[in-house]
């Protein structure tokens, strides 16, 4: 993929640096070294400015400064800057969440009891599944007709589940999908109600010991929402009703 200047220098702003920090650095590879004059000459950074931005940036260990008359600047290799951001960020990264781990607050039980979130796109919907996938103590129920919302980690988490004693049932109108499943142990596939059969919006359905739940339904444009509950009075009577709806316990052994 060709990306344009512009581009680069926004991708450069969200690493940390400066639009004039990003213009002088990407100036100075097109140069390969230069003056501040020759920068100017090359950017819209005026020549004043230059000097700041290239002391800045030498601080960051992105350029090198030549003690010359005049100064010349030279930047240092790409695969050094790639490594000099990237330990920043990671750095960067650290000291944040380490504030934030330092003061968050565990939610109050009520707040649980009545909690419904919302989850879109599909990395972050597979990422709730396998996490609601891997609490299961005594069932699991997942139902869905597509196989690309089978994930590895989430038939390796069912698996796992499965033969840590967990009793499943997986749901599909799809071939692909039950057979995934059909040759394991205290696994049960089955076919959804017939009425069901020219749902083309439904995502998937994760049951989990009949206290959460997560459902998904696939939008106009492809992608996928889903809302989930764990430990709420919403969970407990929406899967009261789908169990009733479809006769799922007696798909239990």
């Amino acid at each position: 993929m060709t990306i344009d200047e512009s581009e680069a220098i926004d991708a450069f702003e969200r690493l940390g640096l400066t639009s004039y920090e990003s213009k002088v650095f990407i100036a100075l590879h097109q140069l390969g070294s230069g003056t501040a004059r020759d920068v100017a000459n090359t950017t819209d950074v005026p020549r004043s400015q230059v000097y700041s931005v290239a002391e800045s940036l030498e601080e960051r260990g992105l350029l090198e400064v030549q003690q010359s008359s005049p100064i010349r600047y030279r930047p240092v290799s790409i695969e050094e800057a790639q490594e000099t951001l990237r330990n920043r960020f990671e750095r960067e990264q650290e000291r944040a969440f380490e504030y934030v781990d330092s003061v968050k607050q565990e939610p109050t039980t009520e707040e649980t009891q009545e909690d419904i979130w919302t989850v879109r796109s599909r990395e972050r919907i597979n990422n709730r599944s396998v996490d609601l996938l891997s609490q299961a103590e005594e069932r699991i129920i997942f139902g869905t007709r597509l196989p690309g919302f089978v994930t590895d980690a989430i038939e390796e988490t069912i698996q796992e589940r499965a033969a840590a004693g967990v009793s499943v049932i997986v749901i599909s109108r799809t071939d692909e999908v039950r057979e995934m499943f059909e040759d394991t142990e205290r696994i049960t596939t089955t076919l959804p109600p017939s009425r069901r059969e020219s749902d083309d919006r439904s995502g998937r359905i994760v049951v989990i010991d009949d206290n959460s739940l997560l459902l998904s339904v696939v939008d106009n444009d492809g992608s996928e929402t889903a809302i989930w509950s764990a430990g709420s009075l919403f969970a407990d009577v929406l899967i009261q009703l789908l169990e009733a709806s479809d006769d799922i316990e007696s798909s239990f052994p």
